[in-house]
């Protein structure tokens, strides 16, 4: 039985190729509060399957941005105030449009063409009649207007991206940067435009005077993030997972989150824009990533080869817990998939539990396969909108009363009883984070970690918002109070000999 249910999870992961992750636009309305950010009245403007992105606003009420159809990828038209009604301004059949502006001072916007032949070059499209002209041979991958004749765009160079200022009714054209990232703005109230500088160092918030080519570092992106975006000269934002964060240039405090969004659907936030007037917001966000995990259970009853492998990045790992690599890559699971199918006449994965941290997915699944039923657990990691990483657990450790073991841990955690909650713990306790780094091995250092953070936290307390038990582990999803701060993890306990003897922790 055991053997069969080791065939199943070779099925689950397999890409094919490259795509584009599956994003939507969401706009908002907003307001200053203190000076801060307030984001009301969201809407998802694209509300479509495939690739939706790069917003910008062509004025206060209308937003445009790339969107799929039909295969290939055009420049949608959305309209707040004429009933939030869309309109498609491009529809080039031997290519596609991305990274849409408007052309300051003209009724007519640019966007990147990437042609079918693979030519890539950035086009002025009229806004009434969707007629096009090239603008530059450059191979442009994202860009800027300093003025209706000066453009700060960036350029393909071997496996880089160079910073250019081109001179249009000049001719001219000159690089004032190498290595640069993809988001360009002009500051507010300023003769600047701001790029993102890499180097070893990291990467940097720049700004350029593009009559005078100075730079000058503005300040260290957020952990990388490179999307960002002007509410004033003074204030960025940035996207982060699914928060979204300000920084005020001059002031001592770092970045500040700003809102960080509870909903399922917003996920690493991206391609900020903001209106003239500062009182529109739109933002990408790639889908959820439990819609992703669903979307390849569905192609895999269906046995969509094709739709499944789709869902999965292509250097996956999969893995039985917590990290014994069962096999890697494109090739091998491809091999796997078509052996399988060819074997197998049924098979089936039921979802009968669901947990949700962040881009963690874990699965309780009924496996079916040729008539012989099977129970499950899949751990997946998602980034990207595509899963990277599965991790199986079968039910096959040793049989114990695991659930009532880990239940008493719990009462004992919130009662703050340290010789109760220790008492659950084997000699040789080892918490881990996941899938397997080490944290505190040992049941005295465990105790005197603990001890500690019991004496110290008069609030503290545990609610299990989801577990699932299986074999001799008891997976929780934990809502836990401190010192006045919430926070949610996933916790995998192993029990053995009636007590606890692993703790495995995603955060």
């Amino acid at each position: 039985m055991i053997r069969g249910f080791f065939i199943i999870c070779f099925l689950l992961a397999y890409v094919q190729g490259w795509g584009q992750t599956e994003t939507e636009v969401y706009l908002f309305d907003l307001e200053l509060n203190n000076g801060k950010p307030v984001l009301s009245n969201p809407k998802n403007i694209s509300n479509n399957p495939g690739y939706d992105n790069q917003p910008s606003f062509w004025d206060d009420d209308t937003v445009l941005f790339a969107s799929t159809r039909e295969d290939q990828t055009d420049i949608l038209q959305f309209n707040v105030n004429e009933g939030s009604t869309s309109k498609w301004l491009t529809y080039t059949k031997t290519g596609s449009e991305y990274s849409p502006l408007r052309i300051p001072e003209k009724n007519a916007f640019s966007a990147i063409r990437l042609d079918v032949d693979g030519l890539q070059r950035l086009y002025e499209y009229n806004i009434k009649t969707s007629e096009s002209n090239p603008i530059t041979d450059l191979k442009i991958g994202y860009h800027v207007w300093f003025n209706n004749h000066i453009l700060v765009a960036t350029v393909l160079t071997g496996n880089r991206m160079d910073l250019k200022v081109i001179n249009l009714k000049e001719e001219t054209q000159k690089t004032v940067r190498q290595n640069v990232g993809r988001s360009l703005h002009k500051i507010p109230n300023t003769d600047l435009v701001s790029f993102i500088g890499k180097s070893n160092g990291g990467m940097f918030i720049m700004s350029l005077n593009p009559l005078t080519d100075e730079i000058n570092r503005i300040h260290e992106t957020y952990f990388d993030e490179e999307d960002i975006c002007w509410l004033d000269q003074n204030t960025i934002i940035t996207g982060a997972g699914k928060k979204l964060l300000i920084k005020r240039i001059g002031s001592d405090t770092d970045w500040e989150t700003i809102i960080d969004f509870p909903q399922e659907e917003i996920n690493n936030i991206s391609r900020i824009a903001i209106s003239p007037n500062r009182k529109r917001l739109a933002f990408v966000a790639e889908e959820s990533p439990a819609k992703i995990i669903q979307k390849q259970v569905k192609a895999f009853n269906g046995r969509d080869l094709d739709g499944f492998v789709s869902c999965f990045a292509g250097d996956v790992v999969v893995s039985r817990f917590p990290n014994e690599k069962m096999y890697q890559g494109n090739s091998k699971m491809k091999d796997n998939y078509e052996r399988f199918f060819e074997n197998v006449k049924s098979s089936s994965v039921e979802v009968i539990n669901r947990i949700i941290l962040g881009n963690t997915i874990i699965d309780e699944e009924i496996t079916k396969v040729d008539g012989r039923d099977g129970r499950q657990v899949a751990i997946y990691q998602v980034e990207n909108g595509l899963i990277t990483s599965m991790t199986f657990v079968f039910p096959d450790g040793p049989l114990t009363d695991a659930e009532s073991i880990v239940q008493e841990q719990l009462e004992a955690y919130n009662e703050r009883d340290i010789a109760a909650f220790m008492d659950t713990y084997a000699q040789n306790i080892a918490v881990f984070e996941f899938p397997k780094t080490a944290s505190v091995i040992g049941k005295s250092k465990v105790e005197q970690q603990y001890r500690l953070f019991f004496e110290n936290t008069e609030d503290l307390h545990a609610e299990i918002n989801n577990r699932i038990v299986i074999g001799n582990k008891v997976i929780d999803e934990e809502h836990v109070v401190a010192n006045g701060k919430e926070f949610k993890a996933i916790a995998i306990y192993e029990v053995e000999n009636g007590e606890i003897a692993k703790v495995t922790f995603i955060k």
